[in-house]
């Protein structure tokens, strides 16, 4: 790749990952609009890392507090604490995700990653984002989340394989609508991406095995780009939601999808 492809890719997808807006709608622009070859799958495990490094760092003595309440919890069993409750409810929002992957990442690969289908799911769950943002205002905080509350947000979150529908999105979709506050359903949205975004660059990784030589500028950049810009949006994101909402990235999901259709039938 071009220097200034691997600057644009890598902070889209820092943006994207915890924006509502959807990555794939907007890596999906550049192949089509100026024809860009695919970035290769050692790029996107770079960025994917990048953001990860990103959400650990913002939310690192949170994440210790959880990861120490729950290895306490373990001799008995029982979450005994805020933290260890916290943690075992992002363990159990995890698993749909996972298990969808496992079993249909392949028939979404070949059949799901049509531009029709993203410009679809770009409206479609822009359109939800709106109405939950606008009808399910709550005022539940994160320590209120119940193990059926965290399951639901995890099934919405596997909904998120279909290409177009936005991890960070549909996660505080659901979260909204089961009567959560703004700052609550971001901040528990973006801690159920560490080991969602752990797991599937993991498992991208391992298909990097026996690969061919990897353009290491291009990781290295990619890398700190997205970190930066996911770090970046992670705090100006939980800033701005609470006072402004969400109805800015719903306006700017539906200008995309229509965008897209454009392309399509153009």
């Amino acid at each position: 790749m071009e220097l200034y492809q691997t600057v644009w890719l890598a902070i889209i997808q820092g943006l994207s990952e915890f924006l509502p807006i959807s990555s794939s709608a907007h890596l999906i622009l550049p192949s089509e609009v100026w024809g860009w070859s695919d970035q290769g799958l050692a790029f996107d495990v770079a960025v994917h890392v990048g953001s990860l490094i990103a959400v650990i760092s913002y939310f690192f003595k949170e994440i210790k507090a959880l990861v120490a309440g729950w290895f306490n919890s373990l001799p008995s069993g029982q979450p005994s604490t805020a933290e260890s409750r916290l943690a075992w409810l992002i363990i159990l929002a995890t698993i749909p995700a996972g298990l969808v992957g496992l079993a249909a990442a392949d028939f979404i690969e070949q059949n799901l990653r049509s531009m029709a289908v993203i410009a679809t799911t770009t409206i479609l769950f822009g359109l939800l984002l709106g109405w939950a943002d606008n009808r399910c205002r709550g005022d539940k905080t994160i320590d209120q989340f119940t193990w059926r509350s965290a399951l639901l947000v995890g099934v919405a979150q596997a909904l998120a394989l279909i290409p177009g529908t936005s991890r960070s999105g549909i996660t505080m979709t659901a979260a909204l609508a089961l009567g959560f506050d703004r700052t609550s359903a971001a901040r528990f949205s973006f801690l159920l991406a560490i080991p969602v975004i752990a797991l599937s660059g993991g498992y991208k990784g391992l298909e990097l095995i026996g690969q061919p030589a990897v353009d290491w500028t291009a990781i290295v950049i990619g890398t700190v780009l997205s970190g930066i810009t996911a770090y970046i949006c992670i705090h100006s994101f939980l800033r701005f939601v609470e006072r402004v909402g969400m109805m800015p990235f719903v306006v700017y999901r539906l200008l995309l999808g229509v965008g897209l259709l454009y392309l399509l039938w153009r």
